[in-house]
């Protein structure tokens, strides 16, 4: 039975190892899957001893995935162009291949719930791993524009001169923000605590989105601040994780499982 694991500080919220588990049900694969909190000094080292047990693959949550994809032998284009992996494959030979996984899933779920994003304005809250493994994707769907905001505005900069050429991306410091975006993704970790980010409520447009990246049983700070600000529908990231646990269940079996059983299993 092949070995996977995901990586994550705090970890105990993952759906991961049920999610894979019905992947691997549904598609006939002998896998077993399992979370595991990393210490903040010891994730590299718990890659490496993993795949030492003979483990095949990790996936990588926050606040992880920069440092996963700087330990990869091989990277994949997407990943190199975000600079973070959530996806990574350990070889027999002892190399480690790194892929991020998070556009597609986070795509995937704004598709089947019918948000628009041709021609809309977006704002992406957040600078870190899981905001650099969305932003290429988005932009492929020709956003009017793509706002990143972050408290630390100069990592915002930094992702706008990397994506720079693929669409109309600009940074803005949280006091600068414009009012009534259609869009407004939170790719920050901040619903994990329960805290929201510093921004005004006016980033809201009535009538428009919210996505929140992170989850919880029940609807997420950021969710419910969203909804009382009357957007139209206000997600959380339990539809991402599944699209991208299915991209990373693709990448390490070559079959792609079916997601919506999963979802509704889990939001039971």
């Amino acid at each position: 039975m092949d070995q996977y694991i995901v990586f994550g500080n705090p970890i105990k919220q993952s759906k991961s190892p049920t999610i894979h588990t019905e992947f691997a049900k549904q598609t006939q694969q002998d896998i077993s899957y399992q979370a595991r909190l990393s210490e903040l000094d010891e994730f590299e080292q718990n890659v490496k001893d993993f795949a030492q047990q003979g483990g095949k693959g990790c996936n990588v949550t926050v606040p992880f995935k920069e440092r996963a994809f700087k330990m990869a032998d091989k990277v994949s284009d997407r990943a190199k162009l975000a600079q973070a992996a959530n996806t990574l494959t350990l070889l027999p030979d002892g190399t480690i291949e790194a892929d991020t996984t998070d556009g597609a899933g986070l795509i995937n779920d704004l598709i089947e719930n019918d948000v628009p994003l041709k021609g809309k304005r977006i704002l992406l809250i957040g600078a870190g791993g899981a905001a650099r493994g969305v932003i290429q994707l988005l932009l492929e769907h020709l956003p009017e524009s793509l706002t990143i905001t972050n408290r630390t505005v100069s990592k915002a900069e930094t992702l706008v001169e990397r994506f720079a050429g693929l669409g109309n991306l600009n940074a803005l410091a949280f006091d600068s923000l414009e009012q009534g975006y259609d869009l407004v993704i939170n790719s920050t970790s901040a619903s994990l605590s329960n805290e929201l980010p510093p921004i005004s409520e006016t980033v809201f447009k009535p009538g428009g989105y919210a996505y929140d990246m992170v989850y919880s049983d029940k609807p997420t700070v950021f969710v419910e601040w969203a909804l009382q600000n009357k957007v139209k529908l206000a997600l959380d990231g339990l539809g991402m994780l599944v699209g991208q646990a299915a991209e990373s269940f693709y990448v390490w079996r070559g079959v792609r499982p079916n997601l919506l059983p999963v979802v509704k299993l889990l939001r039971a």
